[in-house]
């Protein structure tokens, strides 16, 4: 499928498949999406402790990435398992312009070294953040009571409504450590009934710029 790198409103730039008119972050702003979903709504519910996160799409590795600049800021040491079933390529890699939009010039070696590491390894990126970029379908992942938090940011239900199904939400069930957190942009009534379906707990929050709602769902 064609791929076209985008400019989105709020200056930073994604991956737009043309056929099925999807975006790998919102187009109202990739950046702020990134920051409102998994930051304000996910991370910061885990202040001054450390936490282990399993990211579903790990794509151009923005959440990764903000993930990383924010964990400075907050003192905290995090684990990120970033899974992906179809690395973007070096070139797309290169067009994002990430590190200069978030300020962040002087970590654009750790940019660089989280789509440069190799797949199924674990790398340190400093005292405080590891990554391993795991190259696996969805419906592969089988770890249980492992993560703290789920930056579940796969391709829309309107394009992928089996990315959403029971069977995955059933997997990040398990995954997740006893009141643990999964945080999403989506706001279908499909996909909550999938969630509950599974056990989690389901909160509808206002969502990112240009999305009026966004789930966050807890482990019971």
């Amino acid at each position: 499928m064609k791929r076209e790198i985008i400019q989105t409103l709020d200056g930073s730039t994604t991956i737009h498949i043309a056929e099925w008119d999807e975006c790998y972050h919102s187009k109202h702003g990739a950046i702020q999406e990134a920051q409102h979903v998994f930051i304000k709504n996910g991370l910061s519910l885990f202040p001054d402790r450390n936490v282990s996160i399993l990211e579903i799409g790990f794509g151009t590795g923005l959440n990764a990435f903000i993930t990383f600049l924010e964990s400075k800021k907050r003192n905290q040491s995090i684990d990120y398992v970033g899974v992906e079933a179809y690395p973007i390529t070096v070139e797309e890699i290169v067009s994002m312009n990430y590190v200069e939009e978030l300020n962040a010039v002087e970590q654009s070696s750790i940019f660089d070294t989280m789509h440069q590491s190799n797949w199924e390894e674990k790398i340190i990126l400093d005292d405080d953040f590891t990554l391993t970029k795991r190259k696996q379908f969805f419906e592969e992942i089988n770890d249980e009571n492992k993560f703290d938090l789920i930056y579940f940011d796969a391709f829309g239900y309107r394009v992928q409504p089996e990315l959403w199904s029971t069977a995955i939400f059933e997997k990040m069930y398990n995954a997740l450590k006893p009141n643990g957190v999964l945080v999403t942009y989506a706001a279908r009534g499909v996909v909550k009934r999938s969630m509950i379906e599974v056990g989690f707990t389901v909160e509808k929050l206002a969502g990112p710029p240009g999305k009026r709602e966004m789930f966050r769902a807890t482990k019971n």
